[in-house]
């Protein structure tokens, strides 16, 4: 049984909405952050980092939601979410997944925990330092999507976009969300379109940013 820990709304998203997207069995099991149940021993076992997704994929745990995800695209080649080793979009695509979880994802922890690298008396300083730099993300990936979209490598999706599209998600309050530039708001539109999103967010329990 393959089973997915999740927290609504983070990183496991992704995660979550391939395994929809795909077509593939899983069982979900929420983990309660309030009561910070990702920091149990019981899911540290299986997650030594205390955070969200673990993928309990043939009877083995995977953590790390970009790993994760093109690790499922490359056992489902037939769903076309990912360039095959030799095909020439391939180079586009392991770059532009690094770049989303090397470089963007992590501005967004800096924006929801500014208290963790300066101390919580600096965290309206980092804030305004954090935002232009989310900001210059989004105008990066805007201009891509304007040279060869509709999606980050052209003409279909990949595992990318969907990366985004949580990314994006994570922006909507923001005081310039990843919607305020045109081609990043239409591809969103295209991805949340897709029959898996609406069963993401039921499944999930999700409202915001339908």
């Amino acid at each position: 049984m393959t089973v997915l820990y999740y927290s609504p709304g983070a990183a496991s998203l992704l995660v979550h909405w391939l395994l929809l997207e795909l077509g593939l069995p899983h069982e979900l099991r929420a983990l309660d952050f309030a009561s910070r149940q990702q920091k149990s021993p019981e899911y540290l076992a299986l997650n030594p980092s205390g955070v969200v997704p673990t993928l309990v994929l043939d009877g083995r745990p995977m953590t790390e939601a970009a790993a994760i995800a093109m690790h499922l695209a490359e056992r489902h080649p037939d769903a076309g979410l990912a360039p095959a080793p030799d095909a020439p979009a391939r180079r586009d695509y392991l770059q532009w997944m690094l770049h989303l979880a090397n470089a963007v994802q992590p501005l967004f922890r800096i924006w929801w925990y500014p208290h963790e690298p300066a101390g919580a008396e600096l965290a309206d300083r980092v804030r305004a330092h954090v935002q232009p730099r989310i900001e210059a993300a989004w105008e990066r990936i805007d201009a891509q999507l304007a040279g060869a979209g509709p999606y980050l490598l052209g003409q279909a999706p990949s595992v990318a976009d969907f990366y985004l599209t949580m990314l994006m998600r994570w922006s909507r309050a923001m005081p310039r969300p990843a919607t305020d530039w045109p081609q990043l708001a239409a591809l969103a539109q295209r991805m949340k379109a897709r029959p898996s999103f609406a069963a993401l967010y039921a499944a999930e329990g999700l409202e915001e940013w339908a």
